[in-house]
């Protein structure tokens, strides 16, 4: 079966060159249409125009990939292969990604709209860099001898799972891949991955230096397509027997659910957000507007940690409302290629009408727009950064994660007035305090219900630091050592050395 392919003439102040790759169904390390041979058109968020048509996949194409990656475990993966031989591939990897770090960078920039200089600074670099983090732990997957009594061997294996799926969410389309393949392959799984339908360029371009690095056909194998056909394909398979998925939690929850009323696979979430940012009257006022600003507005607020709820006590709250106003103003919305542009467009029609929805739901509730609040330009779908103030705990607003440049700014009195505040919210993935007391800091961050906890500082991530959220945010960790639990089942062996009946 033929495939699509994707061809584009970059020309710009930070990359020129020609892209040509396939963009069709990649399993058993070839490319090919989907089953029913339809196309999904990609769209540029800057323009509102369609730049590329890849492959439909079926969950037939899911059953494909599934077969295909189970016999690749059984031959040519898993433990067939020794884990530094994993690491060797994964290393590989990590190298092909720098030398092609340019084109990827400027894939992200143009089917996701993030600027080429935070998607080559930030995306490229952290998903090369946690690539070659996990081929350092391939060969470090091990269990534990334990002491029973002098007739007993017992030891403990860390074996992967054979076939898991992954889900991957389009804001940050080649980081959470590279958060998912890394561990997956490290402990020795094979893959059935299905990118955003907004975002696929990057993975598919993957699937081409996966190639080149050498991984066995099958063993890792993208079907792009739809989350209500391949998502939820992927999500009650019999023969996948774990799931990770990035993304809402409304659709966390219809795959937990789908996992469950299947074969109760394994599930890993890393879900949504509405992350307090605290700022107290001792803070360094000018470094908390910097990173308040970063933390809202990074990605075009498209980030499930963004620091969305601003919570400044009373002493500083005019000034470092006025001061955060001029650092939102001069916020520089343009084309992702140009050298001085900080914010590009959201991501799509529907995020776009989402947020603008959130938006005019504040106005209507009461809430004081106090900057933006409305669309910018004529064509793609970019959004004013948007700060709202004069709020109430009960508005959506506040409540709700609205996944764009929208924040509110609240005014607090004292710590437990606050702390309350903070952790009054079904989320619990990311928090951030600012204060110059460090004892005040260290304290106050183990009391707020958050998977993350930044103390001076905010949205500062790490290949080897554990990501991942409390209450209604996920379940399990990615990134760090303990992303390897979620890609491995524990079997304890019992060896009889004299004990008789």
């Amino acid at each position: 079966m033929s495939s699509t392919t994707f061809s584009y003439e970059f020309n710009n102040e930070v990359f020129r060159g020609n892209v040509n790759f396939p963009t069709g169904i990649f399993i058993d390390g070839q490319f090919s249409a989907g089953f029913n041979r339809t196309t999904i058109d990609v769209v540029n968020p800057s323009t509102g125009k369609v730049i590329a048509s890849i492959a439909e996949g079926t969950a037939k194409d899911v059953d494909r990939a599934v077969e295909t990656a189970h016999r690749a475990f059984e031959t040519s993966w898993g433990l067939k292969v020794p884990g530094a031989e994993r690491g060797k591939l994964l290393s590989r990897l990590a190298d092909l990604m720098e030398k092609h770090s340019d084109e990827l960078a400027a894939l992200e920039a143009l089917d996701n709209g993030k600027t080429f200089t935070w998607a080559k600074g930030v995306d490229v670099d952290f998903s090369i860099s946690t690539i070659r983090y996990y081929a350092g732990w391939a060969d470090k997957i091990h269990g534990q001898v334990i002491e029973t009594h002098e007739d007993k061997l017992a030891y403990t294996r860390h074996e992967p799972f054979g076939v898991v799926g992954q889900i991957i969410p389009w804001n940050f389309p080649l980081l959470m891949m590279a958060w998912k393949l890394g561990p997956a392959l490290a402990t020795g799984n094979c893959i059935v991955l299905k990118p955003s339908e907004f975002t696929p360029l990057t993975a598919l371009r993957m699937c081409s230096i996966i190639n080149e690095a050498g991984f066995p056909p099958g063993v890792v194998n993208v079907v792009t397509g739809y989350g209500n056909t391949v998502g939820q394909a992927i999500s009650e398979h019999m023969n996948i027997d774990k799931v990770a998925f990035t993304g809402s939690t409304l659709v966390g929850r219809k795959i937990m659910e789908a996992a469950a009323k299947s074969n109760l696979k394994n599930v890993t979430l890393e879900l949504g957000g509405k992350s307090p940012n605290i700022i107290f009257n001792d803070a360094d006022l000018d470094q908390a507007v910097n990173w308040t600003s970063h933390g809202l507005y990074w990605n075009h607020g498209q980030c499930c940690c963004a620091g969305s709820r601003i919570f400044v006590q009373s002493g500083i709250y005019d000034e470092f409302l006025r001061r955060f106003t001029a650092k939102s103003q001069s916020i520089k919305l343009g084309d992702p290629f140009a050298t001085d542009s900080q914010q590009g467009p959201q991501v799509s029609q529907i995020q776009f009408d989402r947020i603008m929805g959130y938006i005019n739901s504040g106005k209507q509730d009461g809430a004081r727009v106090h900057l933006g609040g409305e669309r910018h330009g004529t064509e793609g779908y970019w959004i004013q950064p948007t700060i709202f103030t004069d709020t109430r705990p009960d508005m959506r607003i506040v409540k709700e994660e609205i996944f764009g440049p929208v924040g509110v700014v609240i005014k607090f009195e004292d710590e437990e007035d606050v702390l309350r505040q903070a952790n009054d919210t079904m989320y619990g993935l990311a928090a951030a305090v600012f204060t110059q007391d460090i004892t005040r800091g260290i304290r106050f961050a183990h009391r707020l219900h958050a998977g993350t906890a930044w103390i001076n500082c905010i949205n500062s991530l790490h290949p080897n630091v554990p990501f991942g959220g409390y209450k209604q945010s996920g379940i399990g960790r990615e990134c760090g050592e303990y992303a390897l639990n979620n890609y491995t089942n524990v079997k304890a062996v019992h060896v009889n050395l004299g004990q008789c009946i």
